[in-house]
C-alpha cells in the first residue's frame, strides 16, 4: 500500500531513526499496518546488548508512532513540510511483552481513537508474528513551526 520511497515524502525521519519500512494496509481515520524490518546493521544493537542484541523499548514506541503519523497524514492529505512537525504529547498503559530481536519483523498496528484541537489519541501494538512485544496508547501532536 505503500513503499519506502512513499513514506519518506511522508515522514521527515531519516536514518538512524526511520522506523517504518512498509505499510501493508490503511483506512483514513481509523487504522494502519505497518512492518519494521529489524537488523543486526541498526546502530544501537552495538551497546543494546552487545552480547545479546535487544531492541530498545523506546524504539518501538518511536516506531508505532511514526506509523501514527503516517495515518494521520494519510488521513489529511498533508505533504511532507519543514513548516511541520509530529511529536509525541503523551504515553499511556506501556507494556513490553516480548524482546524483539535482530532478523524479527515488526508489524505495527494503530487504531486512531479521536482527535481533539491538534492533539490525536492512539491505541498501538507491535507484534512478531502472532506474538505481542509491546502496546500502549500514544497521544501525538502535529504543530507548525514559527520562524
Amino acid at each position: 500500500m505503500m513503499d519506502i520511497h512513499r513514506i519518506l515524502q511522508r515522514l521527515p525521519h531519516r536514518y538512524p531513526i526511520l522506523l517504518v519500512d512498509r505499510v501493508i494496509e490503511l483506512e483514513k481515520g481509523v487504522r494502519i499496518k505497518a512492518l519494521k524490518n529489524v537488523t543486526i546493521n541498526e546502530p544501537y544493537f552495538v551497546g543494546h546488548f552487545p552480547h545479546r542484541p535487544v531492541m530498545p523499548g523506546v524504539l518501538m514506541l518511536e516506531a508505532l508512532a511514526q506509523a501514527a503519523a503516517l495515518l494521520s497524514f494519510e488521513t489529511m492529505g498533508l505533504q511532507l513540510d519543514d513548516d511541520v512537525v509530529y511529536y509525541f504529547a503523551g504515553i499511556n498503559n506501556a507494556r513490553f511483552k516480548r524482546p524483539v530481536e535482530p532478523g524479527d519483523q515488526l508489524t505495527l498496528e494503530i487504531e486512531l481513537e479521536r482527535t481533539r484541537s491538534g492533539v490525536s489519541k492512539y491505541r498501538g501494538r507491535a507484534s512478531v508474528g502472532d506474538e505481542l512485544a509491546v502496546e500502549a496508547e500514544l497521544m501525538c501532536a502535529m504543530r507548525r513551526i514559527t520562524q
